[in-house]
């Protein structure tokens, strides 16, 4: 697979099993006790604007079809859907901690919770899942206490600091020191793709002050009242106010837009299109 990459930087490589490419994450491959994914479009049963791995239960897709490539896509990672936990996004800052009861839901039965869009575990054997198809994924690994959290962050999301919610609430619950985190910003829309108005521009210049001229740029061809806007920057600077050392955040270097034939992107297809996943596990049997 040919990506266009972001700023030529590599802070993710492909793997492939069963046939069932994804993405990984490099500074995370280091931690052997970790599991660390996020899909791509390949490899899945979907057809038509879902082609082919959508995992998406919310665009119109066939659920069986859904529940097939989330399947495939376990197996390919040697995680069963049993085992996995399915956020529930709706551009929200609220996050939750995942226990055993909670396995299987979202894929393969009904979820007890609602509008969350961070979700972490201390628990070896429960998948985090959360979902994406432009927004920004975060990943936080506490290696000292083998903790983990993935969040859902557009710009709203973005703007309301989820990353800090995350970070707080995984100090709270484990002891985490921010210090100590690994973070990775996943593939999301890059600022060359990502237009916004003036509302969205104004509201981000508030919130990072004398930082938002490293997020809000200007728009590519000088239309008025138009901007690009660059999330993960935004994330990134989320991250290391929330005290993530800089040395230990990998930025992404793919756009989902950019790259829309082989990642799901909105803006790219206009709304028509299915869902990729990041998943995150601490492995069972630790090394």
């Amino acid at each position: 697979m040919r990506f266009k990459k972001r700023n030529n930087i590599n802070t993710t490589c492909i793997r492939e099993d069963n046939g069932i490419p994804r993405i990984s994450y490099i500074s995370l491959e280091g931690f052997p006790w970790l599991v660390n994914a996020f899909s791509t479009r390949m490899g899945g049963v979907s057809s038509g604007i879902y082609e082919s791995m959508n995992l998406s239960f919310t665009r119109g897709d066939e659920k069986e079809r859904v529940e097939r490539n989330f399947e495939l896509f376990g197996e390919a990672l040697g995680i069963k859907t049993s085992q996995m936990v399915y956020a529930h996004q709706t551009h929200t800052v609220n996050v939750m901690e995942v226990r055993e009861s909670k396995k299987g839901m979202g894929v393969i039965r009904e979820r007890d919770f609602s509008d969350i869009d961070g979700i972490m575990t201390d628990i070896p054997g429960i998948c985090l899942v959360t979902s994406y198809a432009d927004c920004v994924p975060l990943y936080f690994v506490d290696p000292v206490h083998r903790a983990i959290a993935l969040s859902h962050s557009g710009w709203r999301g973005t703007a309301g600091n989820i990353c800090q919610r995350t970070v707080d609430e995984m100090g709270r619950l484990y002891g985490t020191a921010p210090e100590d985190i690994t973070a990775c910003i996943g593939p999301s829309i890059c600022a060359d793709c990502y237009e916004v108005g003036s509302d969205v521009a104004d509201r981000f210049r508030q919130i990072y002050g004398k930082d938002s001229d490293r997020i809000v740029l200007p728009h590519r061809s000088g239309a008025s009242g138009k901007y690009q806007l660059d999330l993960a920057m935004a994330n990134a600077i989320n991250m290391e106010m929330a005290g993530v050392p800089s040395e230990k955040i990998s930025t992404p270097d793919l756009c989902t837009c950019c790259n829309d034939r082989l990642l799901f992107s909105h803006r790219a297809s206009k709304g028509k299109r299915g869902g990729l996943c990041a998943f995150m596990m601490i492995k069972e049997q630790l090394p």
